[in-house]
């Protein structure tokens, strides 16, 4: 047996263990995701996003004054560097959202106060400026690319509701600021994912906070990865209606077609983030009057666990809730990228405590004689 084979028979390095955390675990066989110590369902609905962004990155839970001062803080760090508005606002308004971002949060780096130091408390303050930024150069970027004017942050909103208000120009009410709170705290972190692999081998290097989180959100861009989301709710806008569902699906599934939202590479049952967004999907369409989004997905959900033993996952029910609070679909994956930037900071930070260079290695299968013919014989 090769090295490649006895470590990693699967590809894609399924299986392998890559290294050690405290920030969350995936249980695939039971379903469960942790958190610092804390299950998910525990979590949800109890704890707000800014809680569980202390929680990543201290190891427990806040006490009111350690929240508040987290709050003050994200809150004095949102405003972003004119010159990366600048750039944001030449970007073209045909750039897909997950370029700007990842482009503009690398402009970040080079005009953020502390640039040049790349010590571990400098990375930390950074940290909490990505946590505060990425949100505002998403919500500017959209603003942007329709010529609208860019309003400074409210000061006196959390994160989920001053993301609202800017992308909508209206303060959202509570039922909008409590869904897309809860997505952010269901998002914020997933153990060793694509995303935070990426980002813990890039600080492995000692490179800097911001080149780390640009090589999350490049790997997050991707369908296999983040993008799903999108896929599903435009797969459900071409099926049209429930009556369609049977037919659509069933003709997917003969030609071999992939449904997005469905399957996990980790969990071997029902993701535990599915049906607490499958939840507040049937209020949110209940709430505006249409529920044929979640009606059509939980007939989807029904044939795929039926046809292929398929679960959905978090991406299938996170679709029809973004769509239902009036959110463009293409920024659903810049979405995930502002609640999972907590998760990817605190890995960051994680991998600096111990750190070691990340670098495996490779099972080489081509040839090993060619000779090299003068160029007038080749």
């Amino acid at each position: 047996m090769t090295k490649a084979e006895e470590s990693n028979s699967k590809g894609g390095m399924e299986g392998t263990v890559a290294a050690t955390t405290r920030l969350s675990d995936v249980q695939g066989l039971t379903g469960k995701l942790i958190y610092c110590g804390y299950d998910i369902n525990d979590l949800a609905g109890k704890v707000n996003y800014e809680e569980v962004v202390y929680l990543l990155h201290q190891g427990q839970l806040p006490n009111c004054s350690q929240l508040e001062s987290l709050r003050q803080e994200l809150t004095r760090q949102r405003e972003l560097p004119s010159g990366a508005i600048d750039l944001l606002r030449s970007l073209p308004t045909d750039t897909q959202p997950m370029n700007a971002i990842r482009t503009v949060v690398s402009a970040l780096g080079c005009f953020d106060p502390e640039a040049n130091d790349v010590s571990f408390e400098a990375q930390r303050r950074k940290a909490t400026r990505l946590i505060a930024q990425i949100p505002i150069v998403t919500a500017y970027f959209h603003l942007s690319r329709q010529g609208k004017p860019l309003p400074y942050p409210d000061p006196g909103l959390g994160e989920a509701e001053n993301f609202l208000y800017l992308i909508n120009g209206r303060k959202p009410n509570e039922e909008e600021i409590e869904t897309l709170d809860l997505c952010y705290v269901l998002h914020a972190d997933h153990g060793m994912n694509a995303s935070t692999f990426s980002s813990r081998v890039t600080i492995a290097t000692l490179s800097d906070m911001h080149s780390a989180i640009c090589s999350a959100i490049g790997t997050l861009k991707g369908p296999l990865h983040g993008g799903a989301n999108e896929g599903v709710i435009r797969m459900l806008q071409d099926i049209g209606s429930l009556e369609a569902v049977d037919a659509a699906i069933g003709e997917k599934l003969e030609r071999k077609e992939k449904i997005m939202g469905f399957g996990h590479r980790v969990y071997k049952v029902l993701d535990p983030r599915a049906p607490l967004l499958m939840r507040v999907s049937q209020r949110l369409g209940d709430k505006v009057g249409d529920s044929r989004w979640i009606r059509m997905s939980q007939r989807i959900a029904e044939l795929m666990k039926e046809k292929k033993k398929l679960n959905a996952n978090v991406d299938f029910y996170s679709a029809s809730v973004y769509y239902s609070l009036g959110i463009p679909i293409d920024l659903f994956t810049p979405l995930f990228a502002i609640a999972r930037t907590s998760g990817w900071t605190a890995h960051v930070l994680e991998q600096l405590t111990n750190n070691r260079l990340i670098r495996p290695e490779s099972e080489y299968e081509g040839p090993t004689d060619l000779q090299v013919k003068p160029i007038d014989e080749r």
